[in-house]
């Protein structure tokens, strides 16, 4: 209202009725506009006659921008002069009393950030977002205020206070008119679900209701039914009662069933073949005769989807089309496939990458400008970004431009790859750690990975210096160069080794990748001032050089490097010592992992791992007892020290020492669970077992168990495992505790 007020004055008693020249047009109070824009939006300028109706519409074009709380106008002579009273500008936005420092929920439902104009609108926009996002968890009565404070610069800071609503508990939930399935089974498929005893407990169901999922649930319940054959099913939305005195709810569904239907016949309609029948009918894993199962069928249409669109059509359309026999309860299966036409892609676009240079990202895609668009080349894209691990995240937007060309957007979101340390921590078997370096796997973000670093702990003192291209000049070809120091205590005796290895790999495939290189070491043992060595001892730890080349091939299809969810890795490795050196052995290292999420079985990020490494070394000339094997610890089996599990020998004096075995295997299986997700915190149970011997590899079986987190920290990816052993014998060497920091999960 003071807006037309305030121009009724003004024009009174400035302003004549009738038209009156302009010479002049000043502003007085604008910021966010600039003159030259302010002039274009008005319909008169210098030197124009103009009348009172004429500037009105002119005050309300620019008060509608926005940007004021108000805007007038005053005339003296020929000098029209526009007054504004800008908006205020929000400096800081804050939440108390609800996810106060949840930056995603600041964007997502807030939606108001540094620098916005103050708007009461936009406050009240924003409090009905928070009310909505707090009701979708379920809670009711909800109640946001609005807190508002000017600073010393004439900004302002908003503060949201919450007070949050309660909880809705599902005290009774209903099902009428089920009768072929049981109504237990839906909770496998629903959210909302009635509260159980001890609710809180580990596969237990609270009863949290969720609005947000409520309208889904019946949709859930009636695919469910699609899943056994019920192709009549219907299942209406649920009656609910809520009880506002104790904040509980009965639910209720009201379902028709209808008749299980089988399978009478499956066929294929393609609008134009473009490959033959009897090529997608091989992908079909529905059979005649059988219950029809909605869930099959769309994994069925999935498969020849992507094998049409391996083809380049990239917006091809599979359709059921079931002709159902309601007399017989049976389903004739059509998939009716619309393959569209063949995609070209257009452009490349790539974005998020702040540090990272566009050509290494680029070079791991396997679609670029011009080519035809292959489904699995852009899966594969993606998961070859990802086990750079480079990146936070990283995703493929597929642009549809027309029938014929797409646009790729690739968007990525930075990982720190690299730190300054100066730290220390406690390792289970190794005591105190203090270390120092600098290791980044993607310098200047071109890829390369550079590490210098010293360690020093009870049991190990070492010095290193690294630098490996996995893209020789943006090629297939990789190279590496590292030179080191160590010192490492084992149980008995202490090895000093100086060591340099340099190599070359190349990328044969995809997942292929082969390596040779060449390493040199001086390698000498040392024992305490007070151990006194005998015949055996001299016998089995002599000081010893080694020269050798290893060999090596690798399979690794998976989707991500820390933490991958699908594909495996396969790598034999074969190390040939003896070249002009003292130690004379092939040593043989296999290693596989697979990865499987389980998400849609569990319904949260869940991560099911199986590792196993095998190892064997065959005496060609001296194997000195440091290069033979060694079980314990992270990476073999949890719940024992590291390295202390191994064959043994006696000397003279009647003193055990380990001389290790010359075969093992070790296999662990892993469950990997959400923990804390916004601070990437993780849980893992796991299991382990594991063997080693000399003649034969079940000289000694030992196994462990237990749990850990694992933790994307801002200094690397950390696992903190706390283990029991299984099968322990007299005088094993045990560890109830292990990290680890830097190695892939």
């Amino acid at each position: 209202m003071k807006i037309f007020a305030t121009l009724f004055f003004t024009l009174f008693f400035y302003f004549p009725l009738f038209a009156q020249k302009i010479e002049h047009i000043h502003y007085n109070g604008m910021v966010h506009i600039s003159k030259p824009v302010a002039l274009r939006m008005i319909d008169f300028e210098e030197g124009d006659d103009v009348t009172m109706e004429i500037v009105d519409k002119a005050v309300k074009t620019y008060f509608n921008q926005g940007y004021f709380n108000d805007v007038w106008v005053e005339i003296e002579g020929t000098t029209l002069t526009f007054y504004f009273k800008e908006k205020a500008i929000i400096s800081k936005v804050e939440l108390k009393g609800w996810k106060e420092n949840d930056e995603d929920i600041r964007e997502s439902v807030i939606q108001i950030k540094k620098g916005t104009l103050y708007d009461e609108e936009v406050l009240e926009d924003a409090k009905k977002r928070i009310v909505n996002a707090i009701s979708q968890e379920g809670k009711i009565d909800s109640v946001v205020e609005v807190q508002t404070e000017y600073l010393e610069n004439g900004s302002i800071r908003v503060t949201f206070v919450v007070n949050e609503g309660e909880k809705i508990i599902i005290k009774r939930l209903n099902y009428s008119g089920v009768y072929g399935l049981d109504s237990d089974e839906f909770d496998s498929v629903i959210v909302n679900k009635q509260h159980q005893f001890m609710g809180w407990f580990w596969g237990r169901n609270e009863g949290k209701m969720s609005l947000g999922d409520l309208e889904y649930d019946n949709l859930r319940i009636r695919d469910y039914y699609m899943q056994h054959g019920y192709l009549d099913a219907k299942v209406a939305s649920p009656f609910v009662r809520v009880n506002f005195n104790h904040y509980t709810a009965d639910m209720s569904y009201q379902i028709k069933e209808g008749e299980q239907y089988t399978i009478s016949k499956i066929s294929l309609s393609q609008s134009k073949e473009v490959i033959d029948n009897a090529r997608l009918k091989e992908l079909i894993s529905l059979k005649k005769g059988e219950i029809f199962n909605i869930k099959s069928f769309r994994e069925d249409a999935s498969r020849i989807k992507r094998l049409i669109a391996d083809k380049s059509y990239a917006f091809v359309q599979v359709i059921p089309d079931l002709k159902k026999n309601k007399k017989e309860h049976t389903v004739e299966v059509v998939f009716r496939v619309t393959p569209g036409e063949k995609v070209k892609i257009r452009d490349v676009v790539i974005s998020g990458n702040m540090r990272t240079l566009d050509r290494i990202i680029r070079r791991e895609l396997y679609l670029g400008p011009g080519d035809m668009y292959s489904f699995t080349d852009l899966q594969d894209s993606r998961n070859a970004l990802g086990r750079l691990g480079f990146f936070d995240g990283t995703t493929i937007e597929e642009k549809r431009i027309n029938n014929h060309e797409m646009d790729l957007i690739v968007k990525l979101k930075e990982a720190p790859t690299g730190n300054i340390q100066l730290g220390g921590g406690y390792g289970s078997y190794g005591g105190i750690l203090i270390s120092i370096g600098m290791n980044d796997r993607n310098v200047f973000g071109s890829g390369i990975n550079v590490g210098i670093k010293a360690e020093k702990s009870q049991t190990n003192n070492s010095y290193s210096f690294n630098i490996s291209n996995p893209k020789l000049n943006d090629s297939d070809f990789s190279g590496n160069f590292s030179v080191y120091h160590s010192s490492y205590v084992y149980n008995d005796y202490s090895v000093l080794t100086n060591g340099i290895s340099i190599g070359t790999g190349y990328k044969f495939s995809r997942f292929i990748s082969g390596y040779i290189g060449y390493g040199f070491s001086e390698n000498a043992y040392k024992f305490d001032e007070n151990t006194s060595l005998t015949s055996t001892d001299t016998f089995y730890f002599e000081n010893y050089t080694k020269s050798g080349v290893t060999v090596s091939g690798k399979w690794d299809n998976t989707d991500d490097f820390y933490l991958p969810r699908k594909g495996f890795e396969l790598s034999q490795s074969f190390e040939k010592s003896g070249i002009g050196a003292e130690a004379n052995f092939l040593k043989s290292r296999t290693k596989f992992s697979k990865y499987s999420g389980l998400e849609d079985i569990f319904g949260f990020d869940a991560i099911f791992r199986y590792k196993a490494r095998l190892n064997i070394i065959v005496d060609t000339g001296n194997i000195p007892l440091a290069e033979k094997f060694y079980m314990g610890g992270i990476g073999s089996v949890r719940g024992y020290q590291s390295y202390s599990l191994s064959p043994t020998i006696v000397d003279d004096e009647g003193v055990t020492h380990r001389r290790g075995g010359e075969k093992t295997f070790s296999n662990s299986l892993e469950l990997s669970m959400p923990l804390i997700p916004k601070a990437k915190m993780r849980l893992v149970t796991f299991v382990d077992w594991g063997f080693i011997g000399d003649g034969s590899i079940s000289e000694i079986s030992r196994g462990g168990y237990g749990a850990g987190i694992e933790w994307f920290s801002p200094i690397g990816a950390i696992q903190v495992m706390l283990a029991a052993p299984l099968n322990k014998q007299k005088g094993d060497k045990l560890s109830s505790f292990a990290f680890t920091m830097g190695q892939r999960f």
